[in-house]
């Protein structure tokens, strides 16, 4: 299926919506498009609502981009899980590090 990013600024926050997958072949992409964002020095909410599977790399891509965020005194916001992707978050404890709505 692949993977479409969705960028808009929404008052003083980038809200970044993912359409698809992501997984080894496209959080690369992923990395690359959050990693512009964090250099405007602003709070970032991750959309999920569109988010159809996501693998351990795309947790992993996730969780550098969290780091490098919260070291420039912002954070990531993640709200509209699907189940499926929230239980993955559950599971792995990762909704102990992240802010989910």
């Amino acid at each position: 299926m692949g993977l479409e990013i969705k960028k808009e600024l929404l008052d003083d926050k980038y809200q970044v919506t993912p359409i698809g997958e992501i997984d080894i072949m496209s959080s690369e992409e992923l990395k690359k498009e959050i990693k512009i964002i964090i250099e405007d020095n602003k709070d970032i909410i991750i959309n999920g609502e569109n988010i159809e599977y996501m693998d351990s790399t795309g947790l992993g891509v996730l969780i550098g981009l969290l780091k490098k965020t919260r070291a420039k005194g912002n954070k990531i916001i993640i709200k509209n899980l699907k189940p499926n992707i929230y239980k993955l978050f559950n599971i792995t404890g990762l909704t102990k590090v992240f802010e989910i709505e």
